[in-house]
Order: C-alpha cells, then sequence, then structure tokens
C-alpha cells in the first residue's frame, strides 16, 4: 500500500488573528515546513523589540521562522525556492506577495479573510464592517491570485454582528471560525474536491488601512455613526478626541438621539458616573476611556479622577 505524504506547508502570518490558524494546522498534524512573519518590531511604552504573535507561536513548537524585511527580495526568494511548499496558506501576514509566490505551489496559495467578499477586501475588513454599521460579516477562504483579496472562493461562511460586538470582540471569534475553514478547505484542496467560486467583482467593496485621521471623533456625525466608530476602533488603534488638549480615548459608548442636543462636542451632562456629549442629533455617553498618560478605566472612576464640567468641548 502506497502512503501518501502531507504536503509540505509554508505559512504566512504575523498578528493575533493569525495564531489560531497556525495552531490548528499545527494540531491537526499537518507538515508546516517554516513560518514567515514580520520583522521583530519595538512596542509598547519602552519600545522594545517584540516578536509577532506568530513568530512566538512557531518557535514554542520548533517550526523554522524567517523574517523578510521584503518577500520580494531576491534572497528571500532563493529561501522560498530551496523551501518548495506544495501550498502556502496567508493569514493576515502584512506584505502584497509576489507573482513568484502565488504561482509556484502546486495546491496553490490560501488566504483566510474576514469577511464576505468580495465585500470589505483589504487590510481592515473586521474594523470597517464595525464602523460602517454592518450587521453581518464572515470568512472567507480564496485561492489568492494577483489581485487584491480577488480570488476564487473556496469556502465562506456569515456570522451575524451584535450590538454589543467591538473590534476585539469580533476578531477573537473570526479568527477562530476562520481557522476551522481553513482546515476544511485545505482538505478540499488535497482531496481533490473542492469547488471554486469566482468572486462577483463588481461587488467589490474596500477596508482599506485605518490611518490617524480615520480615529478622530466628528462630533458633529450622527450619534449612531459615534457610536459604531468607537465600535470598530475598540480596543486598537482606538477613537479618540481632544479635552483641554489632551487625547482621550473612547472604548466603549452607547448614545441617544434627541431633536435638541447642544452644540456638538461639548458636554452637557457630568454626574458620579455619567458623562454626556452632544453631537449633531443626539448624545454619546463615553462608558469605557483612556486620558493620555492614564491607564484605560470605567467612566466613572475616570470622573472620580479628572474633573470635567459641563460647557468643556470634546473636539
Amino acid at each position: 500500500m502506497v502512503v501518501e505524504e502531507k504536503p509540505r506547508i509554508l505559512f504566512m502570518g504575523t498578528p493575533e488573528f493569525a495564531v489560531p490558524s497556525l495552531r490548528r494546522l499545527i494540531d491537526e498534524r499537518y507538515p508546516v515546513s517554516a513560518v514567515v512573519t514580520q520583522p521583530d518590531r519595538p512596542r509598547g511604552r519602552g519600545r522594545k523589540s517584540e516578536a509577532s504573535p506568530v513568530k512566538r507561536t512557531a518557535e514554542k513548537y520548533s517550526i523554522p521562522v524567517l523574517q523578510p524585511d521584503r518577500v520580494r527580495d531576491e534572497s528571500f526568494l532563493e529561501l522560498f525556492r530551496e523551501i518548495a511548499p506544495d501550498m502556502v496558506i496567508l493569514v493576515a501576514f502584512g506584505q502584497i506577495l509576489p507573482g513568484e509566490i502565488i504561482d509556484f505551489p502546486r495546491l496553490g496559495c490560501l488566504n483566510v479573510h474576514p469577511s464576505l467578499l468580495p465585500l470589505y477586501r483589504g487590510a481592515a475588513p473586521i474594523n470597517w464592517a464595525l464602523i460602517r454599521g454592518e450587521e453581518k460579516t464572515g470568512v472567507t477562504v480564496i485561492v489568492m491570485d494577483r489581485g487584491v483579496d480577488s480570488g476564487d472562493i473556496l469556502l465562506q461562511e456569515e456570522f451575524p454582528i451584535g450590538p454589543e460586538d467591538t473590534y476585539d470582540t469580533l476578531h477573537d471569534r473570526l479568527a477562530k471560525e476562520g481557522a476551522r475553514l481553513l482546515v476544511e478547505a485545505f482538505e478540499g484542496v488535497v482531496k481533490g474536491t473542492a469547488k471554486r467560486t469566482t468572486q462577483d467583482h463588481t461587488l467589490a467593496t474596500y477596508a482599506p488601512r485605518l490611518k490617524k485621521e480615520d480615529c478622530h471623533i466628528d462630533w458633529n456625525a450622527d450619534v449612531k455613526d459615534i457610536v459604531n466608530l468607537i465600535r470598530g476602533l475598540s480596543s486598537s488603534p482606538g477613537a479618540y478626541a481632544y479635552l483641554r488638549d489632551k487625547q482621550v480615548k473612547i472604548f466603549f459608548a452607547c448614545g441617544e438621539k434627541a431633536q435638541r442636543a447642544g452644540s456638538p462636542g461639548a458636554v452637557v451632562q457630568v454626574g458620579p458616573q455619567e458623562l454626556r456629549v452632544a453631537t449633531r442629533d443626539g448624545f454619546v455617553y463615553p462608558l469605557d476611556v483612556q486620558l493620555e498618560g492614564r491607564k484605560r478605566m470605567e467612566i466613572r472612576d475616570f470622573l472620580r479622577g479628572y474633573r470635567v464640567m459641563p460647557g468643556e468641548i470634546l473636539r
């Protein structure tokens, strides 16, 4: 009897979102020949160099780790040819792959993307789905082509977005479900039973990388839009405004509509456990905040240690 060898996998990923997929492959005993991740970066207040979550996971299981500055460089492509993977699996890697990497593996290059493609192609699909008030999202596993998240769909599953969901909660749920779908898609490709569905490119929407100005709260916006912005940026990178020239990040808030709210951004009421801020069409109540230079805390603790007066402006 001939024992069929499992295909060699090159896994490419960087942030926490990719870790459940890598662990699932390891748990299923699929041969991950090597892991490619972004170089160590300075992080935190001390700016100490820190390995990515994927690197830490790979090292825990003694999987070789490669950290090229650019996967397009010939020095990395030479290593890639030596590894000669049968399949590349990419989950939130952080660099655009050159055509050679996409085209080389005999079983293709699979990508786990946290949206219902062709919706929200791009770098920040979870954030933008929340910011734009979507009530559902999902995970899609595609066979990569040379476009941006435009390859054929292998598997896709839809999940509801709850009213209490933030970026953090949705991220963790989609990371876990993405790992499950990845293994299912992988097995379908290996067995030759996977079905490919071409994306309808006319329906494509985009989720570009977040810029600092995207995170600045515009109090002239509707209550719903402001609350959704806060949810979509919590806890990273965080929606913010300025109070007395100090940045204050807001990680969770609720809101209500009102016909006469006051000047947008104005603090109209302060209580022991409540801060009411006017918007164009109502009020926002910050519930979880962090003032520049201080720890993140609930609003009641913040108000206990920082005096805010009615009439002050958040801008």
